[in-house]
């Protein structure tokens, strides 16, 4: 059977997550069913990421198989067609080889986080970034940032519902920058936990509203305990970026 790699974007707001499930409407239950309607075929989506309610994204990534060939732009089309008016796209389809996989195949996820740091409200970007009133030193998170990078135990940034089989990870990438009043903490690693990311920034967070300082970081991730974390930043403001094989 013929496999297909999606790259997506979507508006993670109106729903419970990516992966379908029996409490409302997810991103793979609506691509489904519109791969269904286009095809006519009862087909799976496997996704790379298993992003979670109200989490958006710019490049997940997934595959599927047809039991015939198709033309790439005739899937996006037809898919993009059937997804209306939902706020997702099917944005590139690419013929794969048969042992393509969405999932397990990655060796890179890309997130990134964003924050809106001004004290009014978010008219245009409500539900698309964390409004946060208080003045953050982006310096002072930026340097506690570099003491998450590298191979570590991060139980204390794993959600007590994760069921990963170990806290261990490798976390290739943490950067925090600034443009303006939004400040874009950026994520990549092979892989990452429930609730990590968001974790990770609600700690920075932390750090940059002076209430710790830069090596606080080390000292809760040293800590290996869930108590020591931060507030988990709100879902709304983390997008899947891309993906990496």
């Amino acid at each position: 059977m013929p496999r297909y790699k999606l790259t997506i974007e979507y508006d993670g707001g109106p729903y419970v997550g990516w992966q379908q499930q029996n409490s409302g409407a997810s991103v793979q239950q609506h691509l489904t069913e519109a791969a269904k309607a286009f095809s006519g075929e009862d087909v799976t989506i496997f996704g790379a990421g298993r992003t979670d309610a109200g989490v958006h994204a710019r490049g997940q990534v997934a595959h599927l198989d047809f039991a015939n060939p198709r033309e790439p732009d005739t899937i996006r089309g037809a898919i993009n067609f059937h997804l209306k008016p939902e706020p997702i796209a099917v944005l590139q389809v690419e013929a794969v080889a048969d042992d393509f996989e969405a999932r397990f195949g990655a060796i890179r996820r890309r997130y990134l986080y964003r924050i809106i740091n001004r004290r009014s409200p978010l008219a245009l970007e409500a539900g698309l970034a964390w409004r946060v009133s208080v003045p953050l030193d982006v310096a002072a998170m930026a340097a506690g940032a570099k003491h998450l990078l590298g191979k570590h135990d991060f139980t204390t940034f794993r959600s007590v519902v994760c069921q990963a089989n170990s806290p261990v990870k490798n976390l290739d990438r943490l950067d925090v920058e600034q443009n303006g009043d939004e400040i874009l903490v950026h994520a990549e690693a092979r892989s990452f936990m429930h609730h990590q990311v968001r974790s990770i920034v609600g700690s920075l967070k932390c750090v940059g509203d002076g209430k710790w300082q830069p090596d606080d970081m080390r000292k809760v991730l040293e800590a290996r305990d869930r108590a020591a974390c931060g507030p988990v930043a709100p879902a709304d403001g983390l997008y899947l970026v891309g993906v990496d094989y």
